[in-house]
């Protein structure tokens, strides 16, 4: 088991990454945990596989759970079910002692965090992630959202885990899909902060060579995300180039209606456009959108769209990191190399030719 601290003073939590960490579940959250009363929020698909399992481990901890199963899928995170779990969480007569429990994807985890951050105004919260994405990124520094129908994330708090259980088990039952999307975020690291990172997974290249490397490319992830979110907790600054590509992908997510492409394929296709842009604006060294484009392509991840720029921008302009002055993009100097560009959709549409 592999471990980091995300360092927020009072608000610091650990970060656990390993195989088997599920039976361990119990002891580790114990330690973080008081209390002997969770709602364990999980999806359709996630529940069966693990649901048993970790309702044992807490249980043996001595935290009974009162478990709430939704639908799956970035459909799901909405106004609508976050009401629906804050009711079930009341029905199951959760207190301020109480905890939210989120086994399962960015969805689950997202939702479950804003209903613990506002219930009774604040309970403790807890992240299992299953899925790749969310073991390298969703699950860290306490982001909680749910969509609009304008657009992605666009009503939220903040509110930080009292931990992160990354059990790489559970990857293994990830679609093929599924986990090629988690590679998107892996390759956003890579491409914003760790030219090492980036270069290592051009080595390896495929999902098939990815198995074995899982603990340290998550720990690489967790520990690059820790360092900006201790820099930034509020993402004024900083931990605003952990957006990289994604104000291009939330528009491309939200045109698809949140079914054509998921998350992942999304961002892949928001760095390849981010960095086209910061060729065609000559801040970004040339070749810089090839390089991203093969790492994705090789990683099953599409690279490009039908949707054109023209279509997209409209929706950009709702992005959460649009100011009074316009759009605020991540942009690449070289790989590893990030910086917040301000730009406006005019020079955008020059840049694009709208096409």
């Amino acid at each position: 088991m592999r471990q980091l601290q995300v360092d927020l003073g009072d608000r610091s939590y650990p970060i656990y990454i390993g195989a088997g960490l599920l039976k361990e579940a119990g002891r580790l959250i114990r330690g973080a945990y008081g209390g002997t009363r969770a709602v364990l929020l999980s999806d359709d698909l996630v529940w069966p596989l693990y649901g048993e399992a970790l309702t044992r481990a807490l249980d043996g901890a001595g935290i009974r759970i009162s478990p709430v199963i939704l639908p799956h899928g970035e459909k799901m995170k909405t106004l609508a079910n976050l009401e629906q779990l804050l009711e079930a969480m009341a029905r199951a007569g959760l207190t301020r002692d109480s905890a939210l429990i989120a086994l399962g994807g960015g969805v689950v985890g997202d939702l479950g965090g804003f209903a613990a951050g506002v219930y009774m105004r604040g309970i403790p919260f807890i992240q299992i992630p299953t899925t790749l994405l969310a073991q390298v990124d969703s699950s860290v520094g306490g982001k909680t959202a749910v969509n609009l129908r304008h657009g992605k994330n666009l009503a939220g708090i903040f509110w930080q885990p009292r931990l992160v259980l990354a059990d790489t088990d559970t990857l293994e039952t990830l679609p093929e899909r599924e986990l090629a999307g988690g590679m998107a975020e892996v390759v956003k690291y890579g491409a914003i902060r760790s030219r090492a990172l980036f270069d290592s997974l051009a080595e390896i290249s495929s999902l098939s060579g990815l198995t074995a490397c899982f603990p340290e490319v998550i720990y690489a992830c967790c520990d690059c995300k820790r360092q900006l979110v201790e820099r930034d907790e509020r993402d004024t600054g900083a931990r605003m180039l952990l957006n990289f590509g994604h104000t291009f992908g939330h528009a491309i997510e939200k045109l698809g209606n949140y079914e054509t492409y998921i998350h992942g394929e999304a961002v892949a296709m928001g760095m390849v456009l981010a960095a086209r842009l910061g060729e065609a604006l000559g801040v970004t060294t040339a070749g810089v959108a090839t390089s991203i484009s093969a790492l994705c392509s090789g990683f099953q991840l599409p690279v490009e769209t039908e949707i054109t720029v023209k279509a997209l921008l409209p929706h950009m302009e709702l992005d959460k990191k649009a100011g009074d002055g316009g759009l605020r993009l991540i942009l690449l100097r070289d790989i590893g190399d990030a910086f917040i560009y301000k730009t406006s959709i005019s020079e955008l549409e020059a840049c694009f030719h709208a096409d």
